[in-house]
């Protein structure tokens, strides 16, 4: 199963796409700093625990830079997500979802 890679600048477009299922796999600090808005935070080492993932819908993740959300999207494209992945991460984001505090 394959995965999609997004552009950041399009995390715009997908967090008001109400069939997509925003991740941010950073840390629980990381997330409260600055997170896209509507985005749920399940940091990467819990993802494998997380068992009530939407199958209705499709799966962009984000990380800080784009590795970390890279090998989540293979593992759950493996498993039967459709998963989009985001090129650079957060850090590359540059839009008007960006919820900073």
């Amino acid at each position: 199963m394959e995965f999609e890679m997004i552009a950041a600048r399009d995390l715009d477009r997908y967090a008001k796409d109400k069939n997509a299922f925003i991740i941010d796999l950073r840390t629980p600090d990381e997330y409260v700093q600055e997170h896209i808005r509507g985005a749920v935070n399940i940091p990467y080492e819990r993802l494998q625990n997380c068992h009530s993932l939407p199958l209705d819908m499709y799966l962009v993740l984000y990380c800080e830079r784009g590795s970390i959300s890279m090998a989540a999207a293979r593992e759950l494209a493996e498993k039967g997500y459709d998963v989009k992945t985001v090129i650079g991460g957060i850090h590359a984001y540059r839009g008007r979802m960006l919820e900073s505090y």
